[in-house]
Formats: C-alpha cells, structure tokens, sequence
C-alpha cells in the first residue's frame, strides 16, 4: 500500500492487530469489546481481525486507534487505560515504524472473575 507520495504505508489492518496484541497483553484487560462494524462484519460473514479496534488517519501522516475493551473487576481502570495507551503506542511504533498520535480507551464495561 502507498500514500499519495508514493511511499510504503502500513494497513490499517496491520496496525489494528498490533494494537489488539498490545491491548491483550495489559493487566486488568478481560476482553476486548466488540463495536458496531464487528456486529455488521460478522453479520456479512467477514473474519474479525481485530475485534476491539478502530484506526483512523485524519491526516496522511497521522494515526489514530480506538480500543474497546471490557475491564476486569476489581482493578483501577484510569491506570489499565494509561498502560493500554503505552503498551499499544510502543507496539505499533515498534512493528511498523509509524508515529501514533492518539490511543483513545473505551472501556464497554467489567467482567467478574468466572469463580465469583
């Protein structure tokens, strides 16, 4: 894929799944939380990839990723939020090269532990 100058450019796609393993990785994320496009995907059949996440690029050189996640009970959500943000910012960096400029958390709500 290329942008308009003609340069390499990462898909979408690619950074979404570095995105939804950095996401994964940090303590007191359960799950990762389906939007409304994965309902509309799986409703057209289509493999969700990256369940949980949405990139954006307002700007050719700008990167944007939305992370919809479902929390664990008891952990303090403001710092899981922060170390999502670092984790999935380094990720993405580190895999592709590119600047992210945001990392917004979502998070669609807190999921007990099964022995509770």
């Amino acid at each position: 894929m290329t942008d308009k100058k003609g340069n390499e450019k990462v898909s979408d796609e690619l950074i979404a799944v570095c995105a939804v393993n950095a996401a994964r990785r940090t303590e007191g994320v359960a799950e990762m939380a389906g939007g409304f496009s994965d309902m509309i995907n799986r409703g057209l059949g289509r493999e969700i990839v990256a369940k949980g996440v949405k990139v954006s690029r307002p700007e050719e050189e700008e990167i944007e990723v939305d992370v919809f996640i479902i929390a664990k009970y008891g952990c303090q959500i403001p710092i899981v939020a922060w170390d999502i943000q670092e984790n999935v910012k380094k990720e993405i960096q580190y895999m592709t090269g590119e600047e992210v400029q945001a990392v917004n958390i979502h998070v669609q709500g807190v999921k007990a532990d099964d022995e509770n």
